[in-house]
């Protein structure tokens, strides 16, 4: 019984990276486009053609794990019914919806699953460059991998280089935002450096992209001191967790938790200073 639950655990992780990668060869199709085909929420955050087509292309394949699913573009789903859920997929079909329009390259698909309020497992996929990034909390590992065009995903593991955080020197690497700095986030930045003594290079960049080079070790703060949904930030939390960075909420003094009441975030910070 043991053997057929682990078995169907990483059957799901592969579905989940599967699913990833078919959802950014459609978002390419749509980018290499004149017309994105541009709406703006009620919230007035974008969203794209794009968008909707990789969210139903992710619905379909997740749909086959029996698993509820959280997504930004899916009708939200009552708090009623949600907290009886002990597992759930929160999903990003596209995180930097800005940075896709204006097409910087720096956009990702986000599939998290996540249990008991916690992530267990993550992905993200980096459409423009094809690069996997996924997290195995359990097993405390995540890696990389170059996905062929045709996606060939048997071969995803024995390919997959695993990474680690980095090694903090002369300089504090600070990961940006590259559409969302205040100045609370200067501020943040301005304490490091008094309190460190060390040079500061503020690195900006989009999306969830900023989780995957803090877990490889080529960022080492990320500081996120403005509002977030919870699907911007669970799959990266789960790859950063794999290799023992902690998503530190600012208001509770905790880890990160969710499929909360309110799908919100707070200020949260991802740091390899110890």
């Amino acid at each position: 019984m043991k053997s057929e639950i682990q078995n169907k655990i990483q059957q799901d992780y592969f579905l989940a990276m599967e699913a990833s990668v078919k959802a950014g060869l459609e978002i390419m199709k749509v980018y290499e486009k004149e017309d994105f085909q541009v709406e703006l929420k009620d919230d007035d955050s974008p969203v794209t053609l794009a968008d909707k087509s990789a969210n139903i292309i992710i619905m379909d394949f997740l749909k086959a794990t029996g698993i509820p699913i959280i997504s930004e573009e899916n009708e939200e789903i009552p708090f009623s019914k949600r907290e009886k859920w002990n597992k759930c997929w929160i999903v990003d079909p596209l995180d930097g919806t800005k940075e896709f329009i204006k097409k910087s390259g720096e956009f990702t698909v986000n599939i998290a699953l996540i249990e008991n309020n916690k992530p267990v497992f993550g992905v993200i996929y980096i459409p423009v460059s094809k690069e996997l990034y996924y997290g195995d909390v359990k097993t405390g590992r995540s890696f990389k991998v170059v996905v062929d065009a045709e996606g060939q995903f048997e071969e995803l593991i024995t390919n997959a280089t695993e990474i680690f955080p980095g090694r903090i020197e002369e300089t504090i690497k600070v990961a940006g935002s590259r559409s969302h700095i205040n100045k609370e986030t200067l501020g943040f930045i301005n304490a490091l450096k008094e309190k460190y003594d060390l040079d500061i290079d503020v690195i900006p960049k989009g999306s969830s992209l900023k989780f995957c080079l803090m877990a490889e070790g080529r960022m080492d703060v990320y500081p996120r001191l403005g509002p977030t949904m919870e699907w911007d930030t669970a799959a990266g939390h789960a790859i950063c967790k794999a290799v023992g960075l902690t998503v530190m909420d600012k208001e509770t003094g905790q880890e990160m938790v969710y499929n909360r009441k309110n799908l919100l975030n707070n200020s949260f910070v991802v740091s390899n200073l110890g």
